[in-house]
């Protein structure tokens, strides 16, 4: 009996090694929920500090937060796209010990913001923001609350009833339609469409990596807008049909403005902008054949950033919008400034989101992209605003240029170097995945 077994043993070994292995099936789930807060909680609007911490007047458009949920059956990732100016670092820590339990850390979720600028006050999230700055923002706990609680909320129900998908992305470059606004040589106008249909066909989500200021609405107007952002996806979300989930993200916009918009009222510009987005959007929508059986995995590098510092333009430029003499931006930099952050990137099929914490410059964004697409990565994309704010991130060069963003950048001119080389560190090791 013994040589039997020896040779059942073995020939199980063979056919298992001629059977065909297969990657699991990716699985997915999409959800929303409104994040437009009631009128009556008197929250401010950011983006300006001359608007001097005014509670909104009116709502224009609802923002809303969207969540995509991936799981290959081992592993699981949260994508959350935000209509809001960008989050404090105290934000994400939040939710996810609003999530405690469920299989969520700081590694599998990404919160991207839009960045609108007529969203809610970044500085009005801060729990550590105890300055009292009209023109910085005033803490309004209420509203940190309400943001925490839908953010969690929008994750657990996009994580409630996962479906086989299938997968694909495709690029173009759109001429015309962006600009650098400090008048470099660098403009990133590349947009990146990712689609998500179930197994049948029947459309789930899709993904708009694009790269500009939602800056169309003033200081002056006083009503939330998710701005260009939320038109470009809701006319996606019409175009498409089939109740899909689209959404938007920016990139490396830390001085990209938008163009080629036309209209006679700020509206009007943005709604003809977030339309010219959207049909390139849908023309790729469209192009894209998805498949299964895609590569899925993410990775994640602690940041230790550099040392704290204002810059010697400050106080003409960033300082004097946002009322901050030498002695407030000392205190500034020491409460509301991190000493580190982080880098989180995700892997799906062709797609790689490299996640960037504030407001990179996209001469630093196409860096990282053509060391991506070196790697072998086909779409690499900026998730920039990820998870939290630290500031512009700007070349040495471009630091040292000065101006209004050099101003708002608090790590001195090694800061972009470091984002660059810790978002690679997380995010090469992916190609080979």
């Amino acid at each position: 009996m013994k040589p039997i077994v020896v040779v059942s043993v073995t020939l199980v070994a063979f056919l298992t090694f001629l059977i065909p292995v297969h990657a699991a099936d990716l699985t997915a789930g999409s959800a929303r929920i409104d994040l437009t807060p009631p009128l009556e909680m008197k929250f401010a609007l950011g983006g300006y500090g001359a608007r001097l911490s005014k509670p909104a007047e009116g709502i224009h458009d609802r923002i809303f937060a969207k969540a995509l949920v991936l799981s290959d059956g081992e592993k699981k990732y949260a994508i959350v796209t935000l209509d809001v100016l960008a989050l404090p670092p105290n934000v994400k820590p939040k939710v996810l010990q609003r999530l405690q339990g469920r299989g969520w850390s700081a590694e599998n979720v990404m919160l991207l913001s839009s960045h609108t600028h007529s969203s809610l006050d970044m500085t009005a999230l801060n729990d550590q923001n105890d300055l009292g700055i009209p023109q910085l923002g005033i803490f309004q706990p209420e509203l940190l609350e309400f943001l925490i609680k839908s953010v969690a909320q929008v994750i657990q129900d996009a994580s409630r009833s996962l479906q086989v998908v299938k997968v694909g992305t495709a690029s173009a470059i759109i001429p015309n339609m962006n600009r650098n606004r400090r008048g470099g040589k660098f403009t990133d106008s590349e947009l990146t469409v990712a689609r998500f249909d179930l197994r049948g066909g029947e459309p789930l989500a899709v993904l708009v990596s694009w790269t500009a200021h939602p800056t169309f609405v003033d200081e002056v107007d006083m009503w939330v807008s998710a701005e260009w952002p939320g038109y470009l996806q809701r006319e996606l979300e019409a175009w498409i049909g089939g109740g899909i989930t689209a959404m938007y993200f920016n990139g490396a916009e830390g001085d990209q403005s938008p163009a080629g918009a036309v209209g006679a009222s700020p509206y009007e510009r943005l709604e003809d902008y977030g339309r010219k987005i959207a049909i390139e959007a849908n023309k790729l929508y469209r192009s894209i054949k998805p498949s299964q059986n895609v590569a899925f995995d993410y990775g994640y590098q602690v940041l230790s950033l550099p040392e704290r510092k204002a810059h010697p333009d400050f106080a003409a430029t960033g300082g004097a919008e946002y009322g901050i003499d030498g002695a407030v931006m000392k205190v500034l930099l020491e409460k509301l400034v991190p000493e580190k952050s982080a880098s989180g990137a995700v892997r799906i099929g062709d797609l790689l989101i490299a996640g960037v914490p504030g407001e990179m410059a996209a001469g630093l964004g196409l860096e990282i992209k053509s060391k991506l697409r070196e790697a072998g990565i086909r779409h690499p994309v900026i998730g920039g605003l990820a998870n939290e704010w630290i500031s512009y991130i700007l070349s040495a060069e471009e630091y040292n240029k000065g101006g209004y963003e050099a101003s708002v950048s608090f790590y001195g001119a090694d800061l972009g170097r470091t984002i660059v080389e810790g978002t690679l560190k997380a995010a090469i090791p992916l190609a080979n995945r």
